[in-house]
């Protein structure tokens, strides 16, 4: 079993910039991939962006292209997501994602291809 854990979530006002951690609890995550999800109330959980750690490919929403980063932190079990022009639409509870076919096998973006989750934190971004 692997566990999610993310951290750096907090409060920003628009234009501002945040970086999310995820540390899985495996030290070595080579043929997975890890994601990011957002969800608010009353909608979907939505993708927003991924990167697999054996090939560092990566996919992004079309919503964060340009403004978010995700990268492959020092240790082999963390991945960090740099939100930068945060934007009030960005509010949401932040999800860490892993799986095996994302991005390869599997599209970036279906939650199916997702088998572990983290739970969550929470940004919010204000006018």
């Amino acid at each position: 079993q692997v566990q999610l854990t993310e951290s750096g979530g907090g409060s920003v006002q628009a234009g501002g910039s945040l970086r999310l951690s995820c540390t899985a609890s495996r030290r070595t995550f080579v043929n997975f991939a890890m994601g990011w999800f957002r969800q608010t109330p009353g909608k979907e959980r939505e993708f927003v962006a991924g990167i697999r750690w054996d090939s560092g490919s990566t996919g992004y929403a079309d919503s964060v292209k340009g403004r978010f980063i995700i990268s492959r932190g020092n240790a082999k079990n963390t991945v960090n997501l740099h939100m930068n022009s945060l934007k009030p639409e960005d509010t949401a509870v932040y999800y860490c994602a892993a799986g095996l076919g994302p991005g390869s096998s599997g599209s970036w973006s279906s939650r199916s291809e997702y088998n572990y989750w983290g739970q969550g934190t929470q940004v919010t971004v204000s006018a």
